[in-house]
């Protein structure tokens, strides 16, 4: 049954109840929960006054991606739709020096939802914030500016958007100071096996109430491992839900005595959690990755994209993979890309095109395998859309695609093949990062020097630090 057996699953359901109850009664529903659909401050203000919501919490995130929130009362709520709350941008990660320290966030009156639980004695809305310089200006180091930026370039090219959906997988583990698992479960398992299937049921239900619909979810490979998987949506819509399905499944395993992590590689010797991640190209309804004619159903602005993408994958790579251990997971095996090559079928390559189903044309699309969950979502889909639009402005020459198991192949039958890998470690990352004029124009100097500097910070809190494992292998010499 799990660790904690049936007094788990019980407190795990009945919190779910409450869910079910809290939203019914809030939002005047019946059965599942219906997202809020407002789209102006007009919108906001009377479903506040209609429903009794006695917070509400703007979130805006880091350079790093953590989410930061402050609480706004309703009182207060017309004034932050109108002029902004400010708020000292010297004390987040990646904003503005203490000389010039003044932001106002500005509430999103669309990305306005109903948090399906209560916090604290509170009925909660949340609305993403854009973050402005005081003279109204928005902030060129705010993560969902920088994308925002990034996806109107794709009208200079014909596009209307882009489409992305995550695959992002974690752990859930007993307490969040230690590794001990739930579950013995594996790939697809069921109960009584797999015991954190309520916990992912609760935050389907959650995810679905607050906006963001749910393709499928499952355990994982690895023991107490899982995925949720987000139905694709536009990029900054989709970063948004990211941030909020991140938020949810910690928060949602919190309150039931667990700890939820999507650190990449946790576990030694078990797959790590990573974040394949689907994306493709629109002109309104029409995806303009798709070629009828193509061996491969793929257009030439599909391949042009890919190889943008591949070409500039070592340098994105301190974006899309940002931690020190999550090099531990882009190793050989376990599933985890390492070689800059892409195929259709073949897991092992970075790139994988999933195959073509016909009346499906809609669905052909690029699944990058090599991110992982603990990225900065915003600044994650704007370096992959400027690396793929480089590829398209310059016309960039995809390689065939490679069918062997690149595991199982020599350093020097790859290299033959050219087939180049991904950097060994986050100092290779940092270095490929920092001379990247690529990432400069598409982040912006000042986002990648922060993060060069970071990055460089905690690489070198890893390398001086001692491990317990050193001192077992080396103490005695």
């Amino acid at each position: 049954m799990g660790f904690m057996g049936h007094e788990f699953i019980h407190k795990v359901r009945e919190f779910s109840d409450q869910m079910v109850e809290y939203t019914s009664r809030h939002l005047d529903v019946d059965g599942f929960p219906k997202p809020l659909k407002l789209t102006t401050a007009d919108d906001v203000l009377a479903f506040v006054r209609e429903h009794q919501i006695t917070s509400i919490r703007l979130w805006f995130t880091d350079i790093l991606g953590n989410l930061k929130t402050f609480e706004v009362t309703p009182a207060e709520l017309p004034g932050a739709f109108e002029e902004g709350m400010g708020f000292d941008g010297s004390s987040i990660h990646g904003y503005q020096r203490i000389q010039e320290s003044d932001m106002v966030a500005i509430p999103l009156a669309e990305t306005a939802q109903f948090i399906p639980f209560q916090i604290g004695p509170s009925r909660c809305l949340r609305m993403f914030a854009e973050v402005r310089k005081p003279d109204g200006s928005p902030y060129a180091g705010d993560p969902r500016n920088i994308l925002r930026n990034q996806l109107a370039r794709l009208d200079d090219f014909g596009f209307t958007h882009m489409n992305v959906g995550p695959e992002a997988e974690f752990f859930y583990f007993r307490t969040p100071d230690g590794i001990e698992t739930l579950d013995d479960a594996g790939y697809f398992d069921l109960v009584p096996s797999d015991a954190g299937d309520d916990l992912r049921e609760a935050t389907h239900f959650a995810l679905e109430a607050m906006g963001i619909p749910v393709e499928y979810s499952h355990h994982e490979v690895a023991p107490s491992q899982h995925e949720i998987d987000l139905k694709y949506d536009r990029a900054l819509e989709m970063a948004d839900k990211l941030q909020t399905y991140k938020w949810l499944v910690k928060e949602i395993a919190r309150r039931n005595g667990v700890h939820a992590t999507f650190m990449p590689k946790p576990l030694s010797g078990e797959n790590g959690s990573g974040m394949h991640t689907h994306l493709s190209i629109f002109d309104g309804d029409r995806n303009c990755f798709y070629d009828t004619d193509d061996a491969h159903h793929l257009s030439p602005t599909a391949k042009h994209f890919i190889a943008g993408v591949l070409d500039r994958a070592r340098e994105m790579c301190m974006i899309t993979n940002q931690s020190y251990n999550s090099y531990k997971r882009l190793v050989p095996g376990y599933e985890a890309p390492v070689y800059i090559t892409w195929a259709e079928a073949n897991r092992s390559a970075l790139v994988r095109i999933p195959l073509y189903k016909p009346g499906k044309e809609v669905a052909t699309r690029m699944e990058l395998r090599f991110p992982d969950a603990v990225c900065n979502p915003y600044l994650a889909f704007a370096a992959m859309l400027a690396a793929g639009l480089e590829g398209v402005s310059n016309k960039a020459d995809l390689r065939a695609p490679s069918t062997e198991d690149l595991y199982h192949m020599s350093e020097e039958e790859r290299a033959k093949q050219g087939i180049d890998a991904l950097p060994h470690d986050l100092y290779e990352a940092v270095k490929c990062a920092r001379g990247s004029e690529y990432l400069r124009g598409a982040l912006g100097e000042g986002v990648v020097d922060k993060l060069v500097d970071t990055k460089m910070a905690e690489y070198d809190g890893h390398r001086l630090h001692v491990s317990s494992r050193e001192l077992e292998e080396s103490l005695k010499l």
